[in-house]
């Protein structure tokens, strides 16, 4: 989901008996697709040739699962990451697509750790920010709408700050993995209101955090889930080898309440008083045979199950920002700690 300035207020929510009727909820949610296919009507043209998922990149070279996750099997992983990126960037170059050229040439700068990249069909890509081979506490972050190799520093600088914040002020050995092992849906697109990329996305999330899991089989794994990564985590949710599950910025979760992830993890959920994603109508409607629009139930609503943390006053955006509440209740559920409540 788009970016939301700090400071930006909503407007405040309804008494239940001044709720809008479903129909009229409904009646917003098809205004809300309309325009996201407006948009995206628009958008497209304006892209153009060089729309991010038609930079061309060549196929990865082959890799292995983790194993035990040694430093020196971790080192070997990475440098052959660091060649994929080299690769795709030299493609981009070739291509035209600079600005994604150079952003995959700070990508694979010195001390970077990816465990994988794939720069086809958008990119994808899987990094570890900190010590994983000595982590005890690893933090799984998916991401929401509008985040791919373009904007990808955006995504890291919230790894960064949640694993500065684990490791200086729990004193956690810990680790964060940046995972964007999917096409996310641009914000003003159909395919941000509907669960179809979530189901794309899920299997490939539940194969790595199996993988991560058995490598480091004594490690707390917790899974970060912001915006429409919630959809994507709670598709993935099913008996996941995860202590927790964490939904913040969501538009929902695709379910109507915790019972329906399957999950043994502890589900957690919070949003800043700030985020404008409070405003999404909690609906799902049957679309074409097999698909549907909206995402259901809020999971901060009590009656969804999940247990609550205290996110601040910031907005869609601001959930990792240095210093903030939501920041710090989230390095506290990753170490196994209580957070404050909201």
């Amino acid at each position: 989901m788009a970016p939301h300035r700090r400071g930006d207020h909503r407007a405040q929510s309804p008494s239940p008996a001044q709720s809008p009727s479903r129909g009229g909820r409904v009646a917003r949610l098809r205004r809300t697709l309309l325009a996201g296919l407006v948009a995206a009507a628009v958008a497209v043209p304006v892209a153009g040739a060089a729309r991010p998922v038609d930079v061309p990149a060549p196929a990865p070279a082959p890799t292995v699962p983790l194993g035990s996750a040694t430093p020196a099997e971790l080192t070997a992983r990475y440098a052959a990451a660091r060649e994929g990126l080299r690769a795709a960037e030299r493609a981009a170059d070739a291509y035209g697509a600079h600005r994604r050229a150079a952003s995959l040439r700070r990508m694979a700068g010195p001390g970077r750790q990816f465990l994988s990249f794939d720069g086809r069909d958008g990119g994808r890509s899987v990094e570890a920010v900190g010590d994983l081979a000595r982590a005890d506490r690893i933090a799984v972050l998916v991401p929401g709408a509008d985040t791919g190799p373009d904007s990808y520093g955006r995504f890291r600088a919230g790894a960064v700050a949640l694993e500065g914040t684990l490791r200086r002020e729990l004193g956690a050995r810990a680790a964060v993995v940046a995972w964007l092992g999917y096409r996310t849906p641009g914000t003003a697109s159909a395919a941000s209101l509907t669960p179809g990329r979530a189901d794309q996305a899920a299997p490939g999330l539940r194969a790595f955090v199996e993988e991560l899991s058995a490598a480091k089989p004594r490690a707390r794994i917790t899974l970060l889930c912001h915006s429409y990564g919630s959809v994507v985590c709670a598709r993935a949710a099913s008996s996941l080898p995860a202590a927790a599950i964490v939904l913040y910025g969501s538009p929902g979760a695709a379910v109507d309440s915790v019972t329906d992830l399957d999950t043994p993890a502890t589900v957690w959920a919070g949003r800043a008083a700030n985020d404008w994603v409070a405003d999404v109508p909690h609906l799902r409607l049957p679309l074409l045979p097999g698909s549907e629009l909206g995402f259901g139930a809020d999971p901060v609503d009590r009656a969804f199950g999940a247990r609550h943390f205290a996110a601040g006053d910031g907005g869609h955006s601001d959930y990792l920002a240095p210093g903030s509440v939501a920041l710090d209740n989230l390095a506290r559920i990753v170490d196994g700690r209580e957070p404050s409540r909201a």
